[in-house]
């Protein structure tokens, strides 16, 4: 089975006869140590060093595999991608998916849909807590069945991106009764001020980055989106769908990290306000993240078990039956765990 690679440190990647090897360099330009990844075992890399040296070769290699490759800049924040050529390209799709866009209607429902799964995902998040601590304050569930029952009254995408981020406040401030060790104080993004803000960045870029993958495995057009704005972002489809997924796949990792103490100030850097996860912080994340991805639950549609990382597929497909008119309607996914 293929999987995923990530590299944190400086170096150089060459092209051997059926594998990729990635050569470690230190600050004086040494190399330190060396690490062969089967091209066949491979479907991405992630490039968290701002120093990696690799010639047209080694990408024409990549590209005749179908290896992506996804960079990250000094701040962790996504950069960009190496996109293989070969894709499930289909102009029927793509000119379909144009046209719901371009629908005011169309675009409007699976924008609040969108919003919906967020919001309902996030409730139930909460609702786990609750379920584990009596003394947990209910507003915050209360106020967002709020948010849920005024998302049919709007009217456009933004006064439903208002609803989503009122709904994402109440969510948030819900983190300090939950974790044990950081405190949230206020959502802060570019750069993020404290140790809970750089994990929920890093863990959401990690999960655009997977939506990405998974709408590169179907006829989707990543470029156009339904609740962000295409022009804000190359891939902004990954964002709408990561919407759906950042309370039970990010947030959820959060916790447990933090409060089984994997996570702990000492894997974080701080300077000038501005908070970022270290090279050791970044490797317990990126390996505890691969590990939930790849748990299986049992689907309550297919009636069988699906990993994490398939069912951001599954809800790819969902997605493109209703853009390709196969159905009537789009539900997103609701967790039950």
């Amino acid at each position: 089975m293929k999987g995923e690679k990530y590299i944190m440190s400086s170096g150089r990647l060459l092209r051997l006869d059926n594998s990729l090897r990635f050569i470690k360099i230190d600050e004086e330009g040494n190399e330190t140590a060396k690490k062969d990844f089967p091209i066949h075992n491979l479907s991405n890399l992630y490039i968290f060093s701002n120093n990696m040296e690799a010639n047209n070769n080694v990408y024409m290699f990549l590209n005749r595999h179908g290896v992506g490759v996804h960079f990250f800049d000094y701040y962790q924040n996504y950069a960009g991608s190496f996109v293989p050529k070969e894709q499930l390209l289909s102009g029927q799709a793509h000119v379909m998916q144009a046209k719901t866009f371009i629908d005011k209607k169309k675009r409007l429902y699976l924008a609040q849909q969108f919003v919906i799964g967020a919001i309902q995902n996030m409730r139930i998040v909460l609702k786990y807590y609750q379920n584990k601590d009596k003394n947990f304050d209910t507003c915050f569930i209360e106020k967002l069945e709020y948010y849920l029952e005024q998302i049919p009254m709007s009217t456009n995408i933004q006064m439903l991106m208002g609803l989503e981020g009122n709904a994402r406040i109440i969510y948030y401030s819900a983190f300090d009764s939950i974790l044990t060790n950081f405190k949230f104080e206020k959502r802060s993004k570019q750069p993020p001020h404290n140790e809970l803000n750089a994990l929920i960045s890093f863990g959401n870029m990690m999960l655009y980055t997977a939506c990405m993958n998974a709408i590169f495995q179907t006829t989707l057009d990543s470029t156009i989106s339904f609740l962000h704005s295409p022009g804000a972002r190359r891939y902004s489809l990954a964002l709408d769908l990561a919407e759906i997924f950042k309370p039970f796949i990010v947030d959820r990792l959060i916790f447990s990290l933090v409060n089984t103490k994997q996570i702990q100030s000492k894997h974080f850097k701080k300077q000038d306000n501005v908070c970022h996860l270290n090279e050791k912080g970044r490797d317990i994340f990126v390996k505890e993240f691969q590990k939930s991805m790849q748990t299986t639950f049992k689907h309550r549609s297919l009636k069988r078990n699906v990993s994490k990382r398939h069912l951001l597929v599954l809800e790819c497909y969902k997605l493109t039956g209703y853009i390709m008119e196969m159905k009537t309607e789009y539900r997103p996914f609701k967790a039950r765990w």
